[in-house]
């Protein structure tokens, strides 16, 4: 093993180990400046989490390695009472060197994960998050911290992904607003960066169908983005107004609304228009697409404090079908709907291929969760659950930056593994090796002694509130509630 490690070390140019040496080392240098309190003690518990042999079991057992040089009790107050400066974090984690698709593309993922606590009656803005169960209809709600993530992906098959920021859902907050502003935030920053500059292709947003993407286009309009989202398979969808037939002309004239559904359809029928992308075989998948196609909207959901008319949003329809499974033949097929219109059959494809690589972003959530051990403290408040958070992005960022500089410590077991192609598990593995070359800021503790505690004999006469779970503002339900006619197009 170790003449494969020395050998795997050689193969990396010396300029190219620099190089990532001096970005891991100035964004640690960065890092510490956003901690606004208790910064040394934040700074080393996020090296304990990156050199911690095994997945994170309990935050308590960090304090016991060489990296995290205080006590039990500095982690404890860290976490509940350290602060960190979350505008300028942001700031530098778009000042990163972020992937990017063919033609130096951005492509960005917006999914949800939630940190679920349901026996912590006394852990304030809890919601009921969804939860697929082990059955196919086995879906259960359980309280718990929905935290939306927003993440840069890498083209080809990876487990690796850049997050960018991370917003907690709270009871009175409208999910597809506070997603509108988070996507916002993450763009502009990314622009002010230099990431983006004009004349660059528009950078493509993607997202499941737990998303109003058609609510996400309209208020990110003004954004050089593309939208791209899956739609459930009854979404009503409208066709273009077609051209109004000359009154020589005999039959029946058109009306202004399309009666054409291509979302209740399993494919192409002949009453369809003819499409501006023919269907066409792009293996392995058999796709079709419709252009200038419309959702119906209503004044429901988010859309229900609209003022006036509801406007007309149009984009690209595109149906999926796997073909080359023989098991999943019958599955049905796939309904994605892009806000780019006039799109041509690359665009098809790079739109249902940065969709695929949007799974990526579970990788993460699985790494952060099983290894990191993101949803494993019990701590009471949501802004320690807040902190936590970030610490972990943090360090799976600094895991990305030392990524060209990790060798393959592998197991008997694995497979050998080139630098590119090293998991985030397989990089921190090493870690170890690679900090004691970068900066560590914090100071060298000063000894004080342990604290008095709570006098012997005494019980704990403040009893910690109880909070109920949910949304705190209801809001009308019905169409005549509000006093506004649905509206179709």
């Amino acid at each position: 093993m170790t003449t494969t490690k020395a050998v795997r070390v050689s193969l990396l140019p010396d300029a190219v180990r620099r190089e990532a040496f001096a970005e891991a080392s100035r964004f640690r240098g960065e890092f510490y400046e956003c901690l606004t309190a208790r910064r040394d003690e934040l700074f080393e518990l996020v090296d304990a989490v990156l050199c911690a042999d095994g997945a994170v079991k309990s935050p308590v057992d960090l304090t016991l390695l060489p990296e995290h040089r205080r006590g039990h009790g500095a982690m404890y107050g860290g976490l509940n009472h350290g602060r960190i400066d979350i505008g300028r974090l942001r700031t530098a984690l778009a000042d990163l060197s972020l992937p990017r698709f063919d033609g130096g593309r951005l492509v960005l993922a917006v999914d949800v994960s939630p940190w679920l606590r349901s026996d912590a009656p006394c852990s304030a803005d809890r919601l009921f998050c969804h939860v697929y169960g082990r059955a196919k209809t086995a879906s259960q709600f359980i309280p718990g911290w929905p935290y939306s993530f927003v993440a840069v992906l890498e083209p080809g098959a990876t487990s690796w992904t850049a997050i960018l920021d991370a917003v907690r859902l709270g009871p009175i907050d409208d999910a597809t607003a506070i997603t509108a502003d988070q996507l916002r935030g993450v763009v502009e920053r990314l622009i002010a960066a230099g990431q983006w500059k004009a004349g660059d292709p528009p950078i493509v947003i993607v997202s499941d169908a737990g998303y109003d993407v058609t609510r996400l286009a309209w208020v990110l309009r003004d954004l050089p983005v593309e939208l791209v989202g899956r739609v459930r398979s009854d979404r009503v969808m409208r066709l273009p107004k077609p051209p109004r037939m000359q009154a020589s002309t005999a039959g029946r004239p058109n009306t202004a609304r399309s009666s054409a559904s291509p979302s209740r359809r399993p494919g192409p029928s002949p009453r369809s228009p003819p499409s501006p992308t023919p269907p066409t075989t792009a293996r392995p998948r058999l796709r079709h697409a419709w252009d200038r196609v419309h959702p119906r909207l209503t004044h429901r959901s988010s859309w229900l404090d609209h003022d006036g008319e509801l406007p007309l949003v149009e984009g690209t329809l595109i149906r999926l079908k796997v073909a080359h499974l023989s098991k999943e033949r019958d599955a049905p097929p796939v309904w994605l709907w892009s806000s780019k219109t006039g799109a041509t059959p690359d665009d098809v494809d790079r739109f249902w291929q940065a969709f695929l690589r949007r799974f990526d972003l579970e990788h993460t959530f699985r790494f952060a969760k099983q290894t990191l051990g993101w949803t494993t403290p019990r701590l009471r408040t949501p802004e320690a659950a807040d902190r936590w958070t970030w610490i972990l992005i943090v360090a799976h960022t600094q895991l990305r930056l030392a990524r060209p500089l990790a060798a393959d410590l592998r197991r008997p077991w694995e497979k050998p593994a080139t630098s590119d192609r090293l998991t985030p598990a397989r990089v921190r593995r090493g870690f170890r090796n690679i900090r004691a070359h970068l900066a560590c800021p914090a100071s060298v503790p000063k000894p004080r002694g342990t604290g008095p505690g709570r006098p012997t004999g005494t019980k704990n006469k403040h009893l910690a509130p109880r909070y109920d779970v949910g949304k705190t503002v209801k809001r009308p339900e019905t169409l005549k509630a509000i006093g506004k006619p649905g509206r179709s197009w």
